[in-house]
């Protein structure tokens, strides 16, 4: 074991930087026994000195500029809690790498503009750059695709990644609740943003499966490369029919081997009761594993959160101390692939489809029609009466489960339907994630 510490520099003292620093402070003999060595916090940055915290400063070196800190001599390992997609992260991060230093980070959004450029700035340099709390928080997705499933060729990573989402879907799913009422309670929870759009578009997922997608399957990140849908749209119409017909609805960001390439996409998807997945209810994340050899592997856990959080930045501090490097993203960055956005259109699978059907003769038929001319098969359909139809004579919810079909085919066949004017609105379409 050795005497001398590893020495840490934390940029930004919110939440999960002084739940980092005490859990430090608090585990420090186990630390030790674990890495070999011991770990010392011996400097922070933050924008408010004067700010009142739950831990003191006092004993820390101070630096304004996370710069500054990052260029720091006395600092082995550079901790960015800063987050935000550009500087002063960004210049934080490239200082400490270009100086020698390891580099653990919770940011999300820079890795996902900016994290092949940084990771070949940890490998020319010799060091570290470790994000296992950008994704899933606490649990160790990051680890398990880049480590523990080194030797697994993966077809599909998937997975709630956005509690928000999660819980106001779940709220809505138990309660019968809309989608506004549920996200006004969720942001007076704290669970949702003042400002929402980020999480409830699906931009967050789409930035935490940009990652996965290139620890899975070697593709350079490109949050620019995920097809994105929210949840705004879904109704309790549609989580009835879901539960009645044995699915869920979750918001799922799904990066798959395709024969046409890499295909990641963000948006609502039914996945049966059964499923792992759909047990994952309110603010939890998931992240479930298909890979050549082994059943689905499925790991469960808080997504956020400042201990949650700070757990996972602590796990990846450790690895710095046991002298553990890795190719940031499994794989030397000059050996990523470049991945290009998927088009929709041929995405294959189930679709869940509700329609608000004219209630006049021959209605059924042409529906039936449109969508056998795009051979696309029915594998059930639900017509519904009473309270949902709005009055006597008014248009009729059907709803309509295909077998696996081509996402052109079903835009086709809907826009034929419209041009019908057999239907009234615009119809909704839920994908549905095979087990």
């Amino acid at each position: 074991m050795s005497s001398s510490p590893l020495k840490i520099g934390v940029a930004g003292v919110g939440t999960v930087g002084a739940a980092l620093i005490a859990q430090i402070a608090e585990q420090r003999a186990a630390l030790a026994a674990r890495c070999g060595r011991p770990i010392e916090v011996v400097a922070v940055s933050a924008r408010n000195r004067a700010k009142k915290r739950d831990i003191d400063l006092v004993k820390f070196r101070w630096h304004a500029d996370p710069v500054s800190l990052a260029h720091d001599p006395g600092v082995d390992v550079f901790v960015e809690l800063i987050g935000g997609n550009g500087d002063p992260a960004r210049a934080a991060i490239e200082a400490a790498l270009k100086s020698g230093k390891s580099v653990v980070t919770a940011n999300k959004a820079l890795l996902a503009k900016h994290g092949v450029k940084l990771a070949a700035i940890a490998e020319r340099h010799h060091v570290a750059l470790n994000f296992e709390a950008a994704v899933g928080g606490a649990i160790p997705i990051v680890k398990t695709l880049r480590e523990g499933l080194a030797g697994n060729a993966l077809d599909r990573v998937y997975g709630i990644l956005n509690g928000t989402c999660n819980y106001i879907l779940s709220r809505m799913e138990r309660e019968g609740l809309t989608f506004d009422e549920c996200l006004k309670d969720a942001q007076r929870l704290g669970y949702a943003e003042a400002d929402p759009t980020f999480d409830i578009e699906g931009h967050d997922t789409a930035q935490k499966l940009a990652i996965l997608a290139s620890l899975a399957f070697g593709t350079r990140v490109d949050e620019r490369a995920v097809y994105v849908e929210g949840i705004s749209s879904i109704t309790p119409a549609d989580l009835l029919a879901a539960d009645e017909l044995g699915y869920r609805i979750k918001l799922l960001g799904v990066a798959m081997k395709t024969p046409k390439g890499i295909e990641q996409r963000v948006h609502p998807t039914m996945v049966r009761k059964e499923t792992a997945i759909a047990q994952v209810m309110g603010v939890t994340n998931a992240v479930t594993i298909d890979a050549a050899g082994i059943n689905p592997l499925t790991l469960v856990g808080p997504g956020a959160g400042g201990k949650a959080t700070a757990s996972a930045v602590l796990s990846d501090i450790g690895d710095v101390a046991r002298g553990v490097r890795t190719a940031p993203f499994g794989r030397p960055s000059a050996r990523l692939t470049p991945v290009k956005k998927a088009p929709m259109q041929r995405h294959e699978g189930g679709y869940y489809i509700r329609l608000l059907a004219r209630d006049r003769p021959g209605t059924a038929a042409t529906v039936a029609k449109r969508l056998a001319e795009q051979d696309i098969s029915l594998e059930s359909i639900v017509q519904r009466h009473g309270k949902e139809a709005v009055k006597a004579g008014g248009p009729v919810p059907v709803i309509l489960i295909t077998y696996a079909t081509s996402e052109d085919a079903v835009r086709k066949a809907l826009a034929a339907v419209g041009r019908d004017r057999v239907i009234s609105g615009r119809p909704q379409v839920i994908r549905i994630e095979k087990n």
